[in-house]
């Protein structure tokens, strides 16, 4: 036995799933083959969250406590030799400092790491992140955004010179409103508006996505007629029109 067992859970990642290749279905890499690495944990609970089992305690049987080591032993079996591109996934990734030593491991195994966060919570390894999306949660969601917090994100990745983007998840009116009121305040950062899926519950891909289509094509109209969003990239949740509300994909 371990003669330091506690500092040894600390440095471990609470996992739920790891998958792929398969391709991102949203945000700044949106198309671009990955593997996910999905942990457990978050500081919100959205309304409209696709993921809460990794918060809700629904799936807290599923947890594994992995080691960097581990994780990319893993990766590997999943996915061969066929693969260069990790994304980390949640709940939230980043209520985890330990996640810098997966993310340099990966590196020097030739990978790339993206991840997507709200923006609650500044961890020193964001800035060894590859692909980092900020994605504030909208009203629709039932959470609020800290200002504060989500300005000094922005001002320490923006004068760190790394690649980082904006996206928000756009459901009706309000969410709109927000999405301008986001753009606004950080015109110089990329920005991406992607639409919402109200409808988790649907099981069958060939139902949900006639509704999803008009969802994006609502959206579509909305922002082409909206002069506070003009450098903007206006998406779908890809994964959800090929596969519907599937995990694991």
């Amino acid at each position: 036995m371990s003669e330091h067992p506690v500092r040894e859970r600390s440095l471990k990642i609470p996992v739920l799933e790891i998958f792929g290749p398969t391709v991102q279905g949203e945000g700044m890499v949106i198309g671009r083959k990955t593997m996910f690495v999905r942990t457990a944990g978050c500081d919100y609970s959205c309304a409209w969250c696709d993921s809460a089992f990794t918060w809700d305690g629904s799936a807290k049987e599923d947890i594994r406590w992995l080691s960097a080591a581990d994780i990319c032993a893993e990766l590997q079996a999943a996915g061969g030799d066929s693969f260069d591109h990790v994304t980390l996934s949640g709940g939230n990734p980043a209520l985890l400092p330990q996640l810098g030593t997966l993310i340099e491991l990966l590196h020097a195994e030739g990978m790339q790491v993206a991840l997507e966060t709200q923006g609650s919570r500044w961890q020193d390894w964001f800035l060894l992140v590859d692909d980092l999306t900020l994605s504030p949660k909208p009203p629709s969601s039932g959470m609020t955004t800290s200002w504060p917090i989500l300005d000094e994100l922005v001002s320490r990745l923006t004068e760190s010179g790394r690649s980082f983007c904006l996206k928000v998840v756009i459901f009706d009116e309000p969410d709109l409103q927000f999405a301008a009121d986001v753009h606004g305040r950080y015109p110089n950062v990329p920005f991406y508006a992607q639409a919402g899926n109200g409808r988790l519950q649907e099981t069958e891909p060939e139902r949900l996505l006639p509704y999803l289509l008009e969802r994006y094509q609502w959206l579509i109209g909305r922002v082409m007629t909206d002069s506070r969003l003009k450098r903007v990239h206006v998406l779908p949740q890809l994964h959800t029109w090929v596969w519907g509300n599937k995990k694991g994909v």
